[in-house]
């Protein structure tokens, strides 16, 4: 019996009908396992494949749809599109860095993508070129996005001065670890100067965030639960401004005294950033009433931080981070990967699980394992 073929929930803007989220773009330009005389039977037509000075020239003019070919040839797991895209982050890296960066993030229910629309188009109004990277937590069906900012954010993704980009995480912890930062350097250098990322929930993916932009805003309610004051604390750490959010109607008066309340535990914490004092501050994304003021203090900020030097500090060390998390990406990559590792697993997880192995005694084997050389690792 014949089924009817699983769409991803999001497809990008130029996008041929047989795009598939779960593992980027294809060698051939279509779905895994189509061949040429399918996707021919099915009317599909290939799209021309991309020189590097083509991507290269496309994003530095703001083209849009070659912006977008790019993000998506950025986040494609193909071993020939990751060699193609670290040459053209190569080529566009001059270009990037003069934007300011934004981190987003908040318990599922405050509001966030409501206020990246309003304080987006603030900025757009304002002058400034607006992008939005909203990291969506994976379909564990189709590894596709589940949120879908993009249909939320209506009015502020039809501005050409705004740029959405939904990317589905792929399930891995964090989310934004691995591919979010070369498409907010590509979003650089096609001329947008705000980047907002925007995370949703409460774990390593706001860790992640924090590593990758300068202002780490934390988006909350009034009365949410006492059950949520450990997590919070954790975060309110690492934020540099508490937005209680939804501030309006029979709400405005809970939504101020949250904000107060918020200040006071601020007082006690360690301020995320050196130099600044952390922010309790309080608005509706409905009625637009608080918005300007977040603008406001993400100016004080950055004008503060980059005459102190903590600016520029951060991002040379944020750069670093990212040089090891790759390390250690690649690393882990290898480790698993390898002939031996791959042969022997098994057997050591079993060993585990039964008893006959502790857990120091396997990872001793493991590395015993990796450590011998295979005649293909021989140099």
């Amino acid at each position: 019996m014949k089924t009817e073929k699983q769409k991803s929930e999001w497809i990008p803007e130029v996008a041929s009908e047989d795009f598939d989220s779960r593992s980027g773009i294809e060698e051939n330009g279509g779905h895994p396992g189509s061949s040429p005389a399918s996707r021919a039977a099915s009317g599909i037509v290939k799209r021309r494949h991309l020189s590097l000075d083509e991507y290269v020239n496309g994003v530095l003019s703001g083209d849009r749809t070659i912006l977008s070919r790019a993000i998506t040839l950025v986040e494609s797991n193909a071993p020939a599109h990751i060699a193609e895209a670290q040459k053209l982050m190569q080529r566009l890296l001059p270009f990037t860095g003069r934007s300011i960066r934004v981190g987003i993030t908040g318990v599922p229910g405050a509001g966030k993508s409501t206020l990246i629309e309003a304080l987006g188009n603030l900025l757009c109004d304002r002058g400034h070129k607006t992008a939005v990277l909203a990291v969506d937590p994976s379909s564990t069906v189709t590894r596709g996005s589940i949120m879908g900012d993009k249909t939320r954010m209506e009015k502020l993704s039809g501005r050409p001065d705004a740029f959405i980009r939904p990317s589905p995480s792929g399930g891995v912890l964090g989310g934004v670890a691995r591919k979010s930062r070369e498409t907010m350097l590509v979003c650089e250098a096609a001329g947008y100067d705000i980047i907002l990322v925007e995370t949703m929930g409460v774990g390593q993916s706001e860790v992640a965030v924090r590593s990758m932009v300068d202002f780490f805003l934390l988006v909350l309610l009034a009365g949410a639960g006492d059950e949520l004051q450990g997590i919070k604390k954790g975060i309110m750490e690492l934020c540099d401004a508490v937005l209680v959010n939804k501030a309006d109607g029979e709400n405005k008066a809970r939504s101020q005294a949250a904000r107060m309340e918020f200040a006071r535990i601020l007082r006690y914490l360690q301020p995320a950033t050196e130099g600044w004092n952390t922010r309790a501050l309080a608005c509706s994304s409905i009625t637009g009433e608080g918005v300007p003021q977040i603008w406001e203090i993400i100016g004080d900020f950055v004008t503060l931080t980059q005459k102190s030097g903590v600016f520029e500090r951060r991002r040379t060390a944020q750069s670093m981070e990212w040089v090891y998390g790759m390390v250690k990406e690649y690393l882990h990559n290898s480790f698993f990967n390898h002939p031996r590792i791959m042969k022997v697993l098994p057997g050591i997880e079993q060993g585990v699980m039964s008893g006959k192995f502790s857990p120091t005694a396997a990872a001793d084997m493991l590395i015993k394992e990796y450590k011998v050389q295979t005649p293909d690792s021989e140099d």
